[in-house]
């Protein structure tokens, strides 16, 4: 049994139970992708007792600038991690997007969950219903606080204007809804539909349009590294495909140095063993960017080896999937970094970094 202090509670009858806090932010989607989370715990594990323990982030605070000037890595993910290590939680559960490709000191992702849909989405104001970006009027504003988003869609679509809008998905679909301001807002397809919300999808952008973030579309439950048996119990939940390919694409995001005040997007997927990850870096504009695709081979025999608890890939120890197909994820990810920045990709993010610092 891992060290540290256990909770237990006793039902009516005496039986004694194991309590397992579960950390998550606030709004309605964390509390949904946790609530779902924390199910199938459940059906795993029915004798132990699950308590969700939901808490405000400074980025749920900060509502009035755009998260790339606030250049905090863990603006959604601090507070959670702080309870994490006082022991008033055991797990706790994060859109994987929103974690850092390195972890703090004695944390580590224990699960990656199959992942949603990893695309963004397009949502219209009611007034434009039926149509698509291409088909909306010159210089009709599109809200998004997303760099990466912007510096895509810019080049894409040169007829439409960007601009920041912050807040959880209710606010901003409110913020569309509600004003003139905006003709749409571009928001991750994954969110829209745990919200439950796939009617306000008017259109998908593919790669061709625009490539999604590191991780997103993918949750997370964070541990403490030294609590072995609820690295072992969450362990369960790795989807290996999903697990593989963010690997890849968090390796590439950190050997790149980018976060969140850089344009960074990724595409990958596994086809016949083999995993494929295109990354692209932008200028603020999009005007200037840099696009490769590499692959490796993940094929591994049915017998998966007994994988470390204590070596972490890019923030992931993921004990049911092999060791010999993350390593290779890391490295794909690391190589096509390395090509990227062969080509010029430092001094595209260099740019961009200092002009949005300056904005």
């Amino acid at each position: 049994m891992a060290d540290g202090p256990y909770k237990y509670i006793r039902d009516a009858d005496g039986n004694v139970s194991r309590v397992i806090r579960v950390g998550t932010r606030k709004s309605q989607l964390a509390r949904i992708q946790t609530d779902s989370v924390v199910e199938k715990l459940k059906e795993l594990h029915p004798d132990v007792h699950f308590e969700i323990v939901a808490m405000s982030t400074t980025g749920d605070k900060i509502l009035d600038t755009a998260l790339s000037k606030i250049g905090e890595k863990s603006l959604f993910t601090k507070e959670l991690e702080n309870a994490l290590e006082k022991n008033e939680v055991d797990l706790v559960v994060h859109s994987l997007k929103d974690l850092p490709t390195v972890l703090p000191v004695g944390f580590t992702i224990g699960s990656v969950l199959k992942r949603e849909n990893p695309h963004d989405a397009v949502v219209l104001h009611p007034k434009h219903k039926g149509k698509r970006l291409d088909s909306l009027a010159n210089k009709s504003v599109v809200g998004t606080s997303s760099l990466r988003r912007a510096a895509q869609l810019k080049k894409r679509f040169p007829h439409l204007e960007f601009k920041d809008i912050r807040g959880n998905l209710n606010t901003r679909l409110k913020k569309l809804d509600e004003k003139d301001d905006f003709s749409a807002i571009i928001l991750a397809a994954a969110g829209l539909r745990r919200m439950g919300w796939e009617n306000r999808i008017s259109q998908i952008l593919g790669p061709e349009d625009c490539m999604y973030a590191v991780g997103q579309g993918a949750l997370a439950v964070e541990v403490r590294a030294r609590d072995q048996d609820i690295l072992e119990m969450v362990s369960v939940l790795n989807d290996s495909d999903t697990v593989l390919r963010c690997i890849s694409e968090r390796a590439f995001l950190k050997h790149l140095e980018g976060g969140c005040s850089v344009p960074v997007a990724v595409y990958t997927e596994i086809k016949n063993s083999q995993l494929y990850l295109t990354g692209a870096v932008y200028s603020l504009d999009g005007s200037d960017s840099l696009k490769e695709t590499m692959q490796t081979s993940i094929s591994s025999d049915n017998q998966v080896e007994k994988v470390d608890e204590k070596v972490q890939r890019v923030g992931i120890t993921a004990l049911k999937v092999s060791e010999a197909a993350q390593d290779a994820a890391v490295k794909l990810g690391v190589d096509l970094g390395n090509l990227l920045l062969s080509k010029g990709a430092k001094e595209i993010l260099t740019v961009a970094r200092q002009l949005n610092d300056a904005r």
